[in-house]
Formats: structure tokens, sequence, C-alpha cells
């Protein structure tokens, strides 16, 4: 009932939906840096959307399956292979006790994600699977998984067993896929919404232009705390003391250096820089697909386009959840017949 990892990669982690409503105790929301790849793969192998998962980051990961379990990858496109032999993704597939699924490197996007039948067997902390690695709580004893750890699977649910059974009985894997185009964007040249910060007035004309006109960089100072990006130089039109406040997830502040810093899963709960710019929640999953040197031209919308593009990301989401249920089932019962 186990997975042994022989090779860690460049970062894995245990990661679900994020650890809520800790935040006024100073522990930070963490989660998955693309929660719609995370949320999709749960709903592939019939767990719960927000069960925890493997997410993979770049390069590297190896690991050994001690016994059969349906999983599903999505996330950016990392070369998986089993045993030598390229995995399929955004769809279930059954692999076989004594089997290796290896991470090479990211040619499309930069975070994988890797879901289990029945889910991870780890306790919460705080109602949450996810990995906290600054203070060490959370996933697997609170770290990166590292060379030899163990990973139990949790028990399989009807739906599981279900999709186990059927799965078993195919000669192989599903011809039928989930289409994740119109859900996150793995390229490395993208548009990332957004709507104005609480202190974009305070900004000269200059930089208000800038933001919205011209191109910005990803460097290599990007984690899963936050991104360093690069470009026009922005700067306040009149400096002023700013006492810390509320960030969130793309929460864009503004360093002395006029350099955007762009607030990530691991973010703190607390900031006392510039906000100029807020990235919409329905782009933040492609932003965390974004490898270094990756161009970002930003583009303001409303609050109510926002909500929108959010609304339609759920319905897309929606969708997969109910075409998966009927394809399964539509399965089974041509199988019977």
């Amino acid at each position: 009932m186990t997975v042994r990892v022989l090779h860690p990669g460049l970062l894995t982690t245990i990661q679900d939906l994020g650890r809520y409503g800790s935040q006024k105790y100073g522990v930070i929301v963490s989660g998955a840096m693309d929660s719609y790849s995370l949320r999709a793969a749960n709903l592939l192998v019939g767990n719960r959307e927000n069960e925890g998962a493997l997410e993979i980051t770049l390069f590297g990961t190896s690991l050994l399956f001690e016994e059969d379990r349906v999983i599903a990858i999505t996330g950016g496109d990392l070369q998986a292979v089993i045993d030598g032999k390229k995995a399929a993704t955004w769809r279930p597939i059954l692999v076989r006790k004594g089997s290796i699924l290896q991470f090479k490197t990211a040619i499309n996007g930069c975070r994988a994600y890797v879901t289990f039948a029945g889910g991870i067997a780890v306790p919460e902390v705080m109602g949450s699977k996810s990995t906290y690695l600054r203070a060490g709580i959370g996933g697997f004893k609170g770290m990166a998984l590292q060379k030899e750890d163990v990973i139990e699977f949790g028990e399989m649910n009807e739906f599981n067993q279900s999709l186990f059974t059927m799965l078993e009985k195919m000669e192989s894997d599903p011809t039928w896929s989930v289409n994740y185009t119109k859900l996150v964007n793995m390229q490395q040249t993208q548009t990332i919404r957004v709507i104005r910060g609480s202190e974009f007035d305070r900004f000269d004309e200059k930089s208000k232009r800038s933001l919205f006109h011209e191109p910005f960089r990803l460097t290599t100072q990007a984690d899963r705390m936050g991104y360093r990006i690069e470009g026009p130089h922005l700067s306040l039109e009149k400096k002023f003391e700013l006492l810390s406040e509320g960030v969130t997830f793309g929460t864009i502040q503004i360093p002395p250096n006029g350099n955007p810093i762009v607030l990530m899963a691991d973010r703190q709960t607390t900031g006392g820089y510039p906000k100029i710019g807020q990235v919409i929640s329905a782009d933040l999953p492609s932003m965390g697909q974004l490898q270094p040197n990756a161009v970002i031209q930003f583009k303001e919308i409303s609050h109510e386009e926002a909500e929108k593009e959010l609304l339609a990301k759920e319905k897309i989401i929606d969708e997969i959840k109910v075409g998966i249920r009927f394809t399964i089932l539509y399965i089974r019962e041509e199988k019977k017949s």
C-alpha cells in the first residue's frame, strides 16, 4: 500500500488546496501552486478535489510502486515515463506493482501533480495535508520528499475501487483525457490579468503605464513563496510610510528597487511593500506554471471581469467532474453488455 521515493527531484512536496483559517495566527495557507491541475487530477482518480497530491517541480522525481494503484498525472509536461515508456497524462492510469514512474525535464509548464486513488495517508495539520516547509508542518513530516521516503496510500472509496476494476479489465490505458487548455496555460510567454492594488494610485504615471504595456521577465529568484520579476522600473510618485497589511496569493508588491515581487502559494501573511496590483484568481494556476525566464505581460481588468473569469473556470471544473463520471459509467455499462 505504498510508493517509495527513489529520487526526490528538485522539489517534491505533498500539497492540497491549502490551510485556511489560520493566517490570524501567522500560519500561511500553502497549497498547490496550480490548483486547477491538482483538482482535475483528484477528480480523475475518484478522490475529493481537495485530497493531497504530489507536487513535482521541474525535473528528476522517481517513484517505485509497491502495489497496483490507479493514478493521474496532470500539470506541466515533465516528460513522465513509466518503466521507460511515455506515461499518459490528464487521464486515469493503472500502475502495476514494481513499476517506476520517473519525471525527466520540464518541456512545458513547471509543475506536475500526481494523485493516487484513495489519496495519501498523512495526517492533516490545521485542516490540511499541505506541506509548509519553513515551519516544518504538514505533508510528509513537514519536509520535501527525500530518497527512500515511503508514502502510504489512503483507503479507496467505492468510486476508486470501481475505477480500479474497470482499468484492470482494459487492455490499455483509456483513450480519452481532460482538455486542460482552457483551464490553465502552460506556455512560457503569457498574458496575466491583474486588478489594481490598494496603492496603485500612489505610483507615478509612467510606472502605471509600464505595468500594463511593457513585458516583464521572471528571474531565477522564483519559488513557492514568491516570484521576483524584472522589467521597467516601477516607482512611487512620493515616498510614504506603509504599515504591514494582509497579502494574498498573487499580490504584486513593489520593493524599493522597483522590481515587482509576485507573492505565491507559500507567501507570508502580511507585507509592508506598496501593492500595485493583484493577479486574478483565475490566472494564478497559469502563473504557477511559469519557469524562470518566462515572459509576462500584465493586463488590467475590472473586479467584475475577474469574477466572471473565475466563475467560467469553475464551470469548466464542473464540466470535467460530470464528464469523468459519465465516461466511467458509460465504459462500465459497455463492458457489461
